[in-house]
């Protein structure tokens, strides 16, 4: 049984096939298998099993992979007591985060990240659906993502605080009808058109207990992900949205109105591999995560 090995049990945990975790290595199927078979022989019970064409792991094989996890997390912090990088307060961190939070969350860091021994940002924008935000930990140290309140919490092969609870308001137009009501209900919005997400992330799930207390299904007109694209269809009349309070920039022409009868707030979360917060450039990073947090959710006070 060597770290390699249980990497591979990990991976296969994550991904769900053989191959996955192949491409996922660079390697081929072949070796990930002879792996597998390797450190089969080292445990006297069955870790792998055959779900129809696809191999998954038995109980004891997950229990292997959850204490992979703190192999790792040991094995890191090994290395970084015998090397000066785990010390090293200017080092490369790279944090990537959905449009919405990287529009309001890489400005406050990019300006509070400055000066000599200060982590060094490596920033990119990952638009995904909701359950491929745990794979991005793969490729980068810090992860933004979001889920709502009541969705199914990350896996266990992540670790994850949450940076802010965001409300969810109606996006309508400055002169609409209903943009002079301070509060809005789901039978007052539900015969207007709609602009909202592509099937699988987050919103959808609101827009749906949104026809659900309203008892009819909205009619959606249009699919945008990118809320900036959202504000300037609402304010040419394409439809009311869904859109976070907090972190989406303000239109002249749109005004956000809260939604009563349906719990509309969504989690913005940090992930990451555990593992890597044994660097201290990576706790830097994820301390000004949490005061960029506090700093945006202030200015609606």
């Amino acid at each position: 049984m060597d770290e390699r090995q249980l990497r591979i049990l990990r991976e296969l945990g994550d991904l769900g096939s053989v191959s996955a975790v192949a491409e996922a290595l660079h390697v081929t199927p072949s070796a990930i298998s002879q792996q597998l078979r390797l450190l089969q022989r080292s445990v006297p019970v069955p870790l792998t099993e055959r779900a129809g064409r696809r191999v998954v792991l038995t109980d004891a094989g997950q229990a292997l992979a959850a204490a992979a996890i703190e192999v790792e997390s040991a094995l890191a912090r090994a290395r970084h007591t015998i090397t000066d990088f785990a010390q090293q307060p200017d080092g490369y961190v790279s944090v990537a985060a959905f449009h919405s939070a990287a529009s309001a969350f890489f400005p406050l860091l990019l300006r509070s990240l400055t000066g000599q021994d200060r982590p060094r940002l490596s920033l990119a924008d990952e638009d995904v659906a909701q359950d491929r935000f745990p794979a991005l930990t793969r490729d980068y140290d810090l992860v933004l993502a979001s889920r709502l309140d009541h969705g199914l919490p990350w896996p266990r092969t992540v670790a994850s605080t949450t940076l802010l609870h965001e409300p969810l308001d109606i996006a309508l137009p400055a002169d609409h009808p209903l943009a002079s009501r301070p509060l809005l209900t789901p039978s007052d919005v539900a015969d207007q058109p709609w602009i909202t997400v592509h099937d699988g992330f987050p919103l959808m799930a609101t827009i749906e207990a949104i026809a659900s207390v309203a008892h009819r299904r909205l009619e959606i007109v249009h699919r945008i992900n990118e809320f900036a694209v959202v504000a300037e269809a609402v304010a040419a009349g394409g439809g009311l949205a869904l859109m976070p309070r907090w972190t989406a920039r303000a239109h002249p022409d749109v005004v956000l109105r809260p939604l009563s009868g349906v719990h509309a707030r969504r989690h913005i979360d940090v992930l990451h591999r555990p593992e890597r917060t044994a660097r201290i450039a990576v706790r830097t990073v994820l301390a000004e995560l949490h005061r960029a947090a506090a700093a945006i959710q202030g200015r609606d006070t």
